[in-house]
């Protein structure tokens, strides 16, 4: 009897905390007001940042550090992410009951570093629809075998210096390559180096990514190998959306100019073509999403993000400027911002736009490095008497 007795105790007992175990997974806790013992359903805060071990200031209270859960009570709470010699990161964040909800702060630093990756004065860069390689041309070396069109692959991990990723395509000893302007083909495995001999008259080669001695001249043919590329872009377009529902595709099909794919494929920068409301594609909505707000109306010619995987959609901008401003940082959650002599990093959902580099820098030539770590840039550092060259900036 005794032992039937603790059998049905130690049982009873190990059923209680098991519930009591799972309670607090999903984000309940016991209170002991007024004599009473009652349970509290709250809901889990699952913060990280790069780098880690940032404080986490739940209504300006320093509560934990990042990489860490923190139980809060359903409602809104003012989330803010710092360390020291980073700007911080803020967001309004919901809380649900028994919901995960998540906060990501890529943290920018106070004083990136600077660094030079070319130091023989380069021009016109151009970046590959792979977002790994730069093509450049190179004018004003002595040696004109040393002038023409080089390559620098983000790719590669040299042993010293970043100067060593860069390799020579195309030298001056068949035409003046320095002059070229170039794009790639939509496989990344090929350029399109134009020279303009006369403002009515030009020559126009196919490159290889390897050095070219005798470069192809397709002058006469340019027109069959644009079509070409037109349409080798297009079947790459087709193919982003063959995995997706079909009401996912109608979606982006009747709605969307696509402007560039996130690096994961998971998200879509785009403009409006039409005012439109956009239907739900995921119904009920998920849980524990991105707790910015989203706009499901669209003004034609405004520019949004849409998270596929969380079905939202934020707009960026109102209209359309004259020159894309924007582009995907690698992680697919930040967008690159080039406005008004400065560069920002910003979550894609247009929040925490961040400073990054306000120093000089010409045009539109700012690059992210394909790991996160860094953003290439094209200056002369203000002093217009010298060539520009290429420069990091150190993101960690």
């Amino acid at each position: 009897m005794k032992k039937k007795i603790a059998y049905i105790a130690t049982s009873l007992f190990l059923l209680i905390v098991t519930i009591g175990v799972i309670s607090y997974g999903k984000g309940y806790n016991f209170s002991f007001g007024d004599g009473k013992i009652g349970i509290l359903g709250t809901g889990l805060l699952a913060a990280t940042s790069q780098p880690d071990g940032a404080g986490i200031y739940i209504n300006n209270h320093l509560t934990s550090a990042t990489n860490n859960t923190v139980s809060l009570s359903p409602g809104e709470y003012d989330v803010k992410i710092a360390k020291s010699g980073y700007f911080p990161w803020r967001k309004i964040i919901k809380i649900d009951k028994e919901v995960v909800s998540s906060a990501f702060a890529l943290l920018i630093p106070t004083a990136p570093k600077l660094d030079n990756v070319t130091d023989i004065g380069i021009s016109s860069p151009v970046l590959d629809p792979t977002r790994t390689k730069i093509a450049y041309t190179v004018s004003d070396l002595e040696d004109p075998r040393k002038n023409g069109v080089y390559i620098l692959d983000m790719g590669l991990r040299p042993i010293l210096t970043l100067q060593s990723s860069s390799t020579q395509i195309a030298d001056n000893t068949i035409d003046n390559f320095s002059n070229a302007s170039l794009s790639w083909s939509p496989d990344a495995k090929e350029l399109v180096a134009t020279i303009a001999a006369t403002q009515n008259f030009h020559t126009t080669y196919l490159l290889k990514t390897s050095f070219n001695e005798n470069p192809q001249d397709v002058t006469a043919t340019l027109d069959n190998l644009n079509a070409s590329w037109i349409q080798q872009k297009e079947q790459q377009d087709k193919s982003q959306l063959l995995g997706f529902k079909a009401k996912l595709q109608s979606l982006i099909k009747e709605n969307f100019k696509i402007l560039s794919w996130s690096e994961d494929e998971t998200k879509i920068l785009y403009t409006a073509t039409r005012f439109a409301g956009l239907p739900l594609i995921i119904n009920p909505p998920l849980i524990g999403t991105n707790p910015t707000p989203q706009e499901r109306n669209i003004t034609k010619d405004a520019i949004y993000v849409y998270d596929i995987k969380e079905d939202k959609n934020f707009k960026i901008f109102d209209s359309m400027p004259p020159t894309l401003p924007l582009s995907w940082f690698p992680d697919s959650k930040h967008l690159i911002y080039v406005n008004d002599k400065k560069i920002s990093i910003m979550d894609y959902d247009g929040l925490n736009r961040t400073t990054v580099y306000a120093g000089p820098f010409i045009d539109n030539y700012v690059f992210a490095w394909p790991d996160g770590s860094k953003i290439l840039i094209l200056t002369d550092l203000g002093n217009p008497t010298i060539s520009p060259n290429l420069y990091t900036i150190g993101l960690k």
